[in-house]
């Protein structure tokens, strides 16, 4: 059953973390004030290295001269959690979402988000489910078509990382799940200050290969289904026009 509440898509395609986050805050400081529309932001980022509020130095592993010169970014951000990873071929969403009257509850919405990435791993043949010690989402690299409770899986492994904010009851940021991205890059930190635990790719774990591209339009209905939303529909923001120099 679904309530009032009808959730749009917006495809932004490969972006810069700071350019999606300005993006994000735009809309997110219209919901607030109870304009605008419930909209998930899908996408996948540039290669970006972000310190959320619990961020530790010592779980960034490289200097910035260091990610500057793989190409990879490093920003502060203001969701929660540690340190974390986006590159392309990993689907990131962001929804935007006023829980008012019915959802103001931060745990429910986390375990909707899980949720989500659960079923869509599962529709790509990864098995997956939630830690007892560690939020997001997580399979067993020993055997990925099956799942107990990621504490008592043989190899525990996290391909979706969960990171929100919410301010009077309206979310920005979102979780990034882990389809055909470049697993090397984690070398560079201590993904969401987990040393003792690997992460791992649909792709690594023999699930069907997909781009978020591809995924973008199932992920805006099993977000809108896990949210109990309708789905309006995906569109995709035009291309962007850069200016002769």
């Amino acid at each position: 059953m679904t309530s009032d509440r009808t959730l749009r898509g917006i495809w932004l395609g490969r972006r810069p973390y700071a350019e999606a986050v300005a993006i994000q805050e735009r809309l997110f400081a219209e919901r607030k004030e109870g304009r605008g529309e419930d909209t998930v932001f899908l996408l996948e980022h540039e290669p970006v290295v972000t310190l959320g509020r619990g961020a530790k130095p010592e779980h960034l592993l490289a200097p910035r001269e260091l990610l500057a010169a793989r190409g990879i970014e490093l920003h502060p951000s203001n969701r929660g959690g540690d340190v974390t990873l986006h590159a392309p071929g990993q689907l990131v969403a962001y929804p935007i979402v006023d829980l008012n009257p019915d959802r103001r509850d931060v745990r429910r919405y986390v375990r909707s988000l899980t949720e989500a990435m659960r079923r869509l791993s599962a529709e790509l043949g990864v098995a997956t489910g939630e830690h007892a010690e560690h939020v997001g989402l997580w399979a067993d690299a020993r055997n990925p078509e099956h799942f107990t409770l990621g504490a008592a899986a043989a190899e525990p492994v996290k391909i979706g990382a969960i990171g929100v904010r919410i301010s009077r009851w309206v979310t920005m940021h979102g979780f990034a799940l882990n389809l055909v991205n470049d697993l090397s890059l984690y070398d560079f930190i201590v993904p969401c200050g987990i040393r003792e635990l690997g992460v791992a790719s649909v792709a690594s774990l023999g699930g069907r290969a997909v781009t978020p591209l591809e995924l973008a339009p199932r992920a805006l209905a099993v977000i809108a289904e896990v949210l109990e939303a309708r789905d309006a529909g995906l569109v995709h923001e035009p291309p962007r026009v850069r200016s002769a120099s």
